[in-house]
C-alpha cells in the first residue's frame, strides 16, 4: 500500500497556509463579535447608547455618562482593528492559494471545497460531518500525503447530519430564508433533488451530494428535513450511522486543485476504519463497493499507523 510523499516545498507551503487560514478563522470569529453598531440616539433630550445586531435589532445601553462613553470608543478601536486584521490575513491568504496551486499542494475537488466553503459562510457546517470517501482528503492532508487514487475516486459526498441539535440548523435556515438545497445552489445553480432519492443532489456534472443521518430514535423526527421549505431534502437513515454520530470528531484544513482551502469536519480516522471494516463486512453490501469499503479501512489504518501515530493512542 503506497502513500505519496508531497515534498519538502509543498509541506512548507501548506503549513505556512495553513497557519494563515486557522489565524483568519479566530480573526473571524472576533468578528463576529462586534457584528452592528453603536451609536447615539436622543430621547427627550437625553442620548443614550444603543446597540445594533445585523437583524436591526436594538438594544439601549444606558444614558450618555464617561462610562457609556467608554463603551463606545472600545467598541469602535476593537472594530476597526478585527476588521483591518480580516482584511489584512485574507489578503494573504490569496497569497498561499495561488502559491497552493503553483506548488501542486491540494486535490480535493473544487466542488466540495466550494461546499465546506458555503457550508462555513452560512453557519451551518457544526451541523454537518463529511464521512465516506472524502474523508481521506482530511486524513492525507493531516499526514502531509497522498494515498492511491482507487481509495479516493468518487463522485459523491455524504454530509451526515446530527439530528439532535435541528431546531438550531432550523433556526439558522430560517434566519437566512434558506434550504439546504439552495445553499448547495449558490455553489453550483444546477443542483437538483433526485426525484426518486431526495436526499440526494445532483448538479449538471454528475457530482451528488447526500445528506444522511442517525436512524430515528428517542425524540428523532422521522421523515426529517433540515428546514421546513418546500423545496428540501429528506435526508436518509443510514444503518448503523449512530456510530458515526457518536464518534470523536477529527477536522482538518483542505486544500483544492485550484488553491483554495476549506476546513474538513469528519470522524476520528479509526472510529473511520471501524465503521468501513463493518460496511465492508456486511453479506447485503455490493461486492464493488465491499472491497473499496475494505481497501478504504486499511489505507487509513496504515496511514494512521506511520503518519500519524499519536492518533493511534487514543479511543475514539
Amino acid at each position: 500500500m503506497d502513500f505519496q510523499d508531497i515534498g519538502d516545498d509543498a509541506r512548507r507551503q501548506y503549513i505556512d497556509a495553513r497557519a494563515t487560514f486557522e489565524a483568519l478563522e479566530a480573526a473571524e470569529r472576533q468578528a463576529a463579535g462586534v457584528r452592528g453598531g453603536m451609536y447615539w440616539k436622543t430621547v427627550s433630550g437625553t442620548d443614550y447608547l444603543v446597540r445594533t445586531s445585523t437583524r436591526n435589532a436594538q438594544k439601549s445601553l444606558g444614558a450618555r455618562s464617561a462610562e457609556t462613553e467608554a463603551m463606545q470608543r472600545s467598541f469602535a478601536s476593537r472594530k476597526e482593528e478585527v476588521q483591518s486584521r480580516v482584511k489584512d490575513l485574507s489578503d494573504a491568504l490569496k497569497r498561499h492559494q495561488r502559491m497552493n496551486r503553483a506548488l501542486f499542494v491540494g486535490r480535493v475537488p473544487t466542488i466540495v471545497i466550494d461546499i465546506l466553503d458555503m457550508l462555513h459562510r452560512a453557519d451551518v457546517a457544526e451541523h454537518f460531518t463529511v464521512v465516506g470517501t472524502h474523508a481521506l482528503y482530511a486524513y492525507e492532508a493531516a499526514a502531509g500525503v497522498r494515498v492511491q487514487s482507487a481509495a479516493v475516486a468518487t463522485r459523491d459526498v455524504d454530509l451526515l447530519w446530527d439530528t439532535r441539535k435541528r431546531f438550531r440548523l432550523a433556526t439558522q435556515l430560517k434566519r437566512l430564508d434558506l434550504s439546504m438545497l439552495s445553499l448547495l445552489r449558490k455553489v453550483d445553480k444546477s443542483f437538483s433533488l433526485i426525484d426518486e432519492q431526495r436526499y440526494t443532489a445532483v448538479n449538471s456534472s454528475g457530482f451528488e451530494v447526500d445528506i444522511l443521518r442517525r436512524e430515528a430514535q428517542e425524540n428523532d423526527p422521522h421523515p426529517a428535513q433540515p428546514s421546513d421549505a418546500e423545496d428540501e431534502f429528506w435526508v436518509v437513515q443510514a444503518r448503523n450511522a449512530e456510530q458515526l454520530v457518536s464518534a470523536q470528531r477529527f477536522s482538518a484544513v483542505t486544500v483544492g486543485t485550484t488553491g483554495h482551502m476549506a476546513r474538513m469536519n469528519t470522524v476520528h480516522p479509526l472510529a473511520f476504519v471501524r465503521f468501513k471494516r463493518w460496511l465492508a463486512g456486511r453479506p447485503d453490501r455490493d461486492p464493488l463497493k465491499s472491497r473499496r469499503d475494505a481497501l478504504q479501512a486499511d489505507t487509513v489504518a496504515r496511514l494512521v499507523a506511520d503518519y500519524l501515530p499519536q492518533l493511534a493512542q487514543e479511543r475514539p
